[in-house]
């Protein structure tokens, strides 16, 4: 495999250095203002948090209905990207194209009005409501679109059914996940961004929430970032790997499962 930067040659197993991903060139919208295959574009993004200069030049491309997985050791920058993205933090540099707009100098709601729901690390849920206050609150407008994809969400999630009367802060960290995710789903979105599901979360709830997830996936496209390799390689089909701040590699995900160099170099495992 080349380095960053550096002409592929054919080498690995359609796995490519990142680098050089050059925005319009096809992509986003095409003529005449069909779809693109492309959603979310990110190039060359640099992004400071205080004086620290956190992302170096991440650039990423994230296929309509896939699962597109960030990968990387911690303090790499994934997160960073993603509260980019959102508009939680603002990039200096680069740029961020969701469906051929711009939305690199948006703010949070703006962004999640053109359809694009964020899961953040930690849950991001309202501890003294109920569940069921919390996919409320959460929906858009109450209308009977929105009602019923709170009632699938319940019957994905029956933890959720169980407890719909119960204050969140009440849940286990498993549920409290559930709930989180759920409040995404609540509304259509047409990306959404999920950032490590997994945390801190036994075996067996890694599982339940894979397949859950699993469930859900076709409806929308989804940009992950999981440190939990074993639930990538479930649900991704494509990935990038993020290497202090920058994008390193990519590819399907399948190619980086066989690939134990890389692995290893970048993950540790």
């Amino acid at each position: 495999m080349a380095p960053t930067g550096s002409p592929s040659g054919g080498e690995g197993i359609g796995m490519a250095p990142t680098g050089s991903l050059a925005l319009g060139e096809g992509e986003g919208w095409g003529e005449g203002g069909e779809v693109s295959e492309i959603v979310l574009e990110v190039e060359d993004l640099h992004t400071y948090i205080g004086q620290h200069h956190i992302l170096q030049g991440v650039s990423l491309r994230v296929k309509r209905g896939a699962v597109t997985v960030l990968l990387g050791r911690n303090g790499a920058g994934k997160t960073t990207t993603m509260r980019s993205i959102i508009g939680l933090l603002h990039p200096a540099r680069g740029a961020i194209r969701f469906e051929g707009r711009a939305i690199d100098r948006m703010a949070p709601y703006d962004v999640a009005r053109l359809g694009v729901g964020f899961v953040p690390e930690g849950q991001g849920i309202f501890a003294t409501l109920t569940v069921e206050e919390n996919l409320r609150v959460a929906m858009h407008r109450e209308d009977a679109a929105s009602r019923g994809r709170q009632a699938r969400m319940l019957a994905l999630f029956p933890d959720l059914e169980r407890f719909h009367h119960a204050r969140a802060g009440t849940l286990s960290g498993g549920q409290k996940q559930m709930l989180a995710i759920a409040r995404a789903f609540v509304n259509p979105q047409r990306l959404l961004l999920i950032d490590e599901p997994s945390k801190g979360l036994a075996p067996i709830l890694v599982e339940h929430l894979i397949a859950a997830l699993r469930e859900v996936k076709h409806e929308t496209t989804v940009l992950l970032v999981e440190q939990n390799f074993a639930m990538a390689e479930a649900l991704a089909d494509d990935f990038y790997l993020v290497d202090d701040g920058r994008t390193v590699r990519e590819g399907p995900m399948a190619a980086l499962v066989a690939d134990a160099a890389l692995k290893k170099k970048y993950l540790g495992i």
